[in-house]
């Protein structure tokens, strides 16, 4: 039974508990029932009812979507409010949407007063636009900036998506198999602020966007990402429907998705495309003063020092003034922003860039201070690139400026970008999050150094705002697993790897059989193992970028003597279980580069505030990584192996103790002969 927007819905009485429901999911899903499963489910009931914030840790295997999901639908069934799931993976969403939802909404709805609903709804960009699909709406892109074979390309996915447009029901970018580039898929999105509204919009009335709100606006259980759910706690209107309860699945990930929404950032390219979209609206010269603006930024970033910038440089400050005061100027000039006209939509999508481009521009001002007196950053007369236009010391420092260098990316070059990010967003969370609804925060990687504490105060909870519970794993890891680190082994260098390294991970791999995930700290490492290992390995090598990642995990599932090496999305996004992976290998702590400025300026806030900002940053790093990395082993109950982790350091260093007591509770051994003996036993029984 599907239930209509705005029904008002009969509070319903008696219904049976959760671990009631709870059983008949489990039952009807074919699963075992698992105490570690029960617990979450309980604490996840009782948080809501009580209205406080949870934080659950839950290992692999525990079953911790059902946990949640259970007492989730219950909740609304008992409320009529929607609750609202947020992942940081497709992966994740898509496993809720396609396989869990609809298998426990058929179990629970004969026990409950209607069938559950669930929806999932991504950000506007992911939903193709009709009004732009057949409006005349200037293209973003420089069409000089491609060679003509891109240009080849990019049209034939412009076909594509023209062709399954006729046939989409969702017009979900995701659904679009196999995928098409970004700069096809923006001639025909938008941003929610380049939108006009469904009211507004010729369109509006088959809108995929809006019929995805529409949807989600019935639902009992709205699934959604990270970047979403903090769109919709920072905007004055709402994106997500009315939700009184979020849990927050792979919450290790929701400060850094958070972060990447609210960090701005500004290139020639933004400038200059920007010009060229008001240029067709206002007077020419006053886009030609935003042109030139642009060109000067160009110039100034290709010359200027890639990394963080700890004081403002007169002549940096002067050129961001120009792109702000010149981007104003042409806000002015395009008149009232509700002005009805055939140009309606082409001067929404202007004001949105615009708005972008002043915005960060006085962002990055502000992010210094105010000028020194007798100055102004707006004043490009004197002063030499290392006359400083503002400071602010460490203490008071809120956000953090950098320049990163031009690099390829894809089929294009990207220029010289500034970007600024906050130092922390917990007090966003705190106030736009936490302090609006009941929260639930889900990971099996949440415990760091054997407590909560570093999470919470990244997600700006106080000691007495939340609650923690570990209802620990059903794996039995000291008799699954085995820890291994190498401390007969020199500390990693900067040079690449050591040849003692590349030994170490050849003798490993022959002892294995094959079936070994490499996790290696850049892709630079990773290429280089690769390369060294293939020619004198005999068993097959795949490397993350050689095909698309999901497909290199097939191909290493499917042949358990293949090997696959890769870096950051393998440490969290493979999910092997069986005989084709037995031997994790991690080449080093992945600690952050000491260059990575948001990092490095967080480090520091943290240390001039009194505190330990290695600890409290590039240790919790590291240690988040790790334990996500040590968990792709057991991914079943019957797995078993080891993780090799070949940085001494782990368990010689004066940080090992906070490290170790992150990952999960593997027997542990230094001796090499050992693990390769153990190895090979394990070879053997899968083999047999």
């Amino acid at each position: 039974m599907s239930v209509a927007a705005g029904t008002v819905l009969p509070v319903p009485k008696d219904l049976p508990p959760v671990e009631e429901l709870l059983t008949v999911a489990v039952k009807a899903l074919g699963g075992a029932e698992r105490p570690g499963q029960v617990k979450m489910a309980q604490a996840v009931q009782q948080a809501v009812e009580d209205g406080e914030h949870l934080a659950v840790q839950a290992g692999t295997g525990t079953g911790k979507s059902l946990a949640y999901l259970v007492p989730a639908i219950r909740h609304s069934a008992e409320t009529g409010d929607a609750v609202v799931v947020s992942t940081a993976t497709i992966a994740l969403q898509r496993q809720l949407v396609d396989r869990d939802l609809p298998r426990l909404a058929d179990a629970l709805e004969g026990h409950l007063p209607h069938r559950p609903e669930f929806a999932i709804l991504k950000g506007r960009r992911n939903y193709l636009c009709r009004y732009k699909m057949g409006a005349d709406i200037p293209d973003d892109e420089e069409e000089q900036l491609f060679d003509p074979r891109e240009v080849s390309a990019t049209g034939r996915m412009v076909q594509r998506i023209l062709d399954w447009a006729n046939e989409t029901e969702t017009g979900d970018r995701d659904e679009l198999v196999p995928g098409v580039s970004d700069q096809a898929w923006r001639q025909f999105s938008v941003s929610a602020r380049e939108c006009l509204g469904a009211a507004r919009c010729p369109s509006g009335a088959e809108c995929f966007a809006e019929l995805a709100r529409e949807r989600a606006g019935e639902a009992d259980v709205v699934v959604t990402n990270h970047a979403l759910l903090a769109i919709d706690a920072m905007e004055e209107f709402a994106v997500l429907p009315d939700h009184d309860v979020v849990v927050v699945d792979e919450a290790h990930e929701l400060v850094d998705r958070v972060t990447s929404v609210v960090t701005g950032e500004l290139s020639e390219n933004s400038v200059a495309l920007a010009a060229r979209r008001v240029g067709r609206l206002i007077e020419q010269g006053l886009a030609d003063r935003l042109q030139e603006a642009g060109e000067d930024l160009r110039a100034l970033l290709a010359v200027a020092p890639p990394g963080r910038i700890d004081d403002l440089p007169r002549s940096l400050g002067a050129t961001l003034a120009l792109v702000r005061d010149a981007a104003s100027a042409c806000r002015t000039a395009l008149g009232p922003r509700g002005k009805e006209d055939q140009d309606a939509a082409a001067r929404k999508a202007a004001f949105s860039m615009l708005d972008e481009i002043h915005d960060t521009a006085q962002r990055m001002l502000d992010a210094f201070g105010p000028p020194p007196e007798g100055g102004s950053t707006s004043d490009s007369g004197g002063g030499s690139d290392g006359d400083s236009g503002g400071s602010v010391s460490e203490i008071d420092r809120a956000e953090v400026v950098w320049l990163d260098p031009a690099h390829e990316h894809g089929r294009g070059r990207v220029p010289p970008t500034l970007r600024v990010a906050p130092l922390s967003v917990g007090g966003m969370l705190r106030d736009k999050l936490f302090g609006e609804r009941t929260v639930v925060l889900t990971s099996a990687t949440l415990a760091l150094g054997g407590t909560f504490d570093g999470l919470a105060r990244q997600w700006g909870l106080g000691a007495d705002d939340w609650t923690g519970l570990d209802v620990g794993s059903p794996f039995d890891h000291p008799r699954r697993g085995i820890l291994y680190v190498a401390t007969h082994l020199p500390q990693p260098g900067r040079d690449g790897l050591p040849e003692a390294y590349l030994t170490e991970i050849i003798e490993l791999i022959e002892a294995a059989g094959g079936r070994t995930l490499g996790l290696f700290s850049s892709m630079r490492a990773a290429k280089a193992a690769t390369e060294a290992l293939r020619e004198r390995l005999e068993v097959p090598l795949l490397c993350q970028g050689d095909d698309s990642t999901s497909q290199l995990v097939k191909q290493f599932a499917a042949d358990p003597a293949t090997c696959l090496f890769g870096t950051l999305s393998l440490w969290q996004g493979v999910d092997v279980p069986g005989p084709s992976l037995s031997l994790v290998v991690i080449d080093r702590v992945p600690f952050p580069r000491p260059d990575d400025p948001l990092t490095s300026a967080r480090q520091r806030h943290v240390a001039a505030k009194g505190g330990n900002g290695f600890m409290t940053v590039a240790a919790t790093h590291a240690a988040l990584l790790l334990a996500q990395g040590t968990g792709r082993l057991l991914r079943s109950m019957d797995d078993r192996g080891v993780v090799a982790v070949l940085d001494p350091r782990l368990a010689t260093a004066r940080y090992s103790g906070f490290l170790l007591s992150s990952l999960p509770p593997f027997w542990r051994t230094t001796d090499p002969a050992k693990v390769r003996d153990a190895l090979v036993r394990l070879s053997a029984a899968a083999g047999a």
